[in-house]
């Protein structure tokens, strides 16, 4: 029905009233977009891991301005493979080495498909009941995958960077005499200074949080590693007597099982049990290395896993679910409850002994992230996940192998994991030496059928080969190794040259 102009009564609607595209030009599209992407996995190494534009090509392609009129599925699916499609970064070509590695496996595609399609909004209970159970669900199947203790509770956020921002809100909220949920900590002169302490190879997000949650980089302190860039426990210690003492307030140890740049792991037990001495919270960052505690011989690295009090794992890195899906879980999941939990009185509900996603983070809308995991945990079963892992660390063994066997290069760290830091070392000064391998980097990144990534270990240039996309074999890192070594010898004789 319409209104008239004149009056506000209802009239008679005219014609077709406007609403979704119809079902047939949806189904056709599906169907085209299934072998799109089942032809986009079976022959992504076609491409090169790293598109050869400039920047500004893809928008410089498409119309500046927005289409007045309706557009045909088909054209805007031509436009797709035309342009967005080539003009990717590549995570799921299996010469992706970069970083840490993501997979979007066939099942996570298709319960990302369908959760798109039931286009829920798991707020609460009442507005997404198999979504909110689903995702307790999954999250305690990962709880029992890698033998945490039944008070572990978990939920889902998009990316670690959240959890772990919520992880330290929750530090934050544990001590009450604080109340910093109702009287913030701006302008407070009976608050002492919350301290966190993190080691030098913690992840920036750890910054962030600490700038969100208005504790400030100054009261982040930085603690430094031992010679395996694990955590000093000893000078962690330290560092809290220190703060006692100048009257600041520990409130919260941040350990990373796998870090960033080496994934090596803390000394969890040590750091549970000062943390328990100095009634401080104990977060675990176990974003990359906390799938591989799906396997014993893995999970036995992370000894004191089980003593922390919040935990995080993205099974969009090395569980093969599409980005993003990052796992929390808590030992004490109530006081993030207290930490976040604000009910407006149009989210009031009667349903008793529910759980409301919403209270436990600061978003309110929360997509069906569950449905994703729940698939890819099924498809493959706890068995197969692990022996994909299990493939992938062997594989970065037989890479480490290598470089320890050639004249001209060094390993730089463990490699406990699917992950080799390593680096060339010329008869070059320092300076220089780390020169040689800036330029080595970029010469196999520019070959095109792999992608390496780098970091910094005391202060020197290294270069970090991962491994953890579904679709790398044997034969992508004996390729990626072959262009190194001829990459090697490029840049050596240009060095020798000038």
């Amino acid at each position: 029905m319409s209104t008239s102009a004149q009056d506000g009564k209802p009239r008679p609607e005219t014609g077709t009233p406007p609403g979704d595209i119809p079902p047939t030009e949806f189904r056709a599209a599906m169907h085209r977009v299934a072998d799109m992407l089942a032809d986009y996995l079976e022959n992504v190494g076609r491409y090169p891991v790293v598109p050869h534009i400039s920047p500004g090509q893809v928008r410089e392609a498409l119309t500046a301005t927005p289409p007045q009129e309706p557009e045909p599925l088909g054209q805007i699916l031509d436009d797709y493979q035309r342009l967005i499609e080539p003009g990717t970064t590549h995570w799921n070509h299996p010469g992706f080495m970069a970083y840490f590695a993501i997979t979007g496996s066939g099942p996570g595609i298709i319960g990302e498909a369908l959760a798109a399609g039931l286009n829920v909004n798991a707020m609460l209970w009442r507005t997404g009941p198999a979504a909110t159970e689903l995702e307790e669900l999954v999250c305690d199947w990962l709880r029992q995958m890698i033998d945490l203790p039944q008070e572990f509770r978990g939920h889902i956020n998009d990316t670690a960077s959240t959890a772990s921002l919520l992880a330290l809100a929750a530090a934050r909220q544990r001590p009450r005499d604080c109340a910093i949920r109702q009287r913030g900590m701006a302008g407070r002169n009976d608050l002492p200074v919350l301290t966190v302490y993190a080691s030098e190879h913690a992840h920036s997000s750890i910054d962030k949080a600490a700038i969100t949650l208005g504790l400030g980089l100054e009261n982040l302190r930085r603690v430094r590693v031992d010679e395996q860039y694990r955590l000093d426990a000893r000078a962690l210690r330290e560092a809290v007597a220190e703060d006692r003492v100048a009257g600041r307030r520990p409130i919260c140890v941040v350990a990373t099982a796998g870090t960033t740049s080496t994934t090596s792991v803390d000394p969890l037990r040590l750091i549970a049990q000062i943390c328990r001495e100095e009634d401080m919270w104990l977060h675990v960052d176990a974003a990359y290395a906390g799938a591989a505690a799906i396997c014993p011989e893995y999970r036995a690295l992370m000894e004191g896993l089980e003593e922390a009090d919040s935990i995080v794992l993205n099974p969009h890195k090395w569980l093969f679910t599409p980005i993003d899906c990052s796992v929390m879980l808590l030992r004490d999941a109530e006081t993030l409850r207290e930490a976040f939990s604000v009910v407006p009185e149009y989210l009031r509900t009667t349903d008793h002994d529910v759980t409301n996603l919403m209270d436990y983070g600061v978003q309110l809308g929360r997509r069906f992230r569950a449905l994703k995991l729940w698939m890819v945990l099924r498809a493959f079963g706890v068995n197969g996940l692990q022996e994909r892992i299990r493939y992938h660390c062997g594989l970065a063994g037989e890479f480490a192998r290598w470089v320890k066997a050639e004249a001209g290069f060094e390993l730089c760290a463990p490699a406990p994991f699917s992950t080799v830091c390593f680096r060339a070392v010329p008869e070059l000064p320092a300076k220089q030496q780390d020169r040689f391998n800036e330029r080595l980097l970029a010469e196999v990144n520019a070959a095109g059928p792999v992608f390496l990534s780098h970091t910094k270990l005391r202060d020197r240039y290294v270069l970090r080969l991962t491994i953890g996309n579904l679709r790398t074999r044997r034969e992508h890192v004996a390729q990626a190794w072959e262009l190194i070594r001829g990459a090697h010898a490029r840049v050596s004789g240009w060095v020798r040259h000038t």
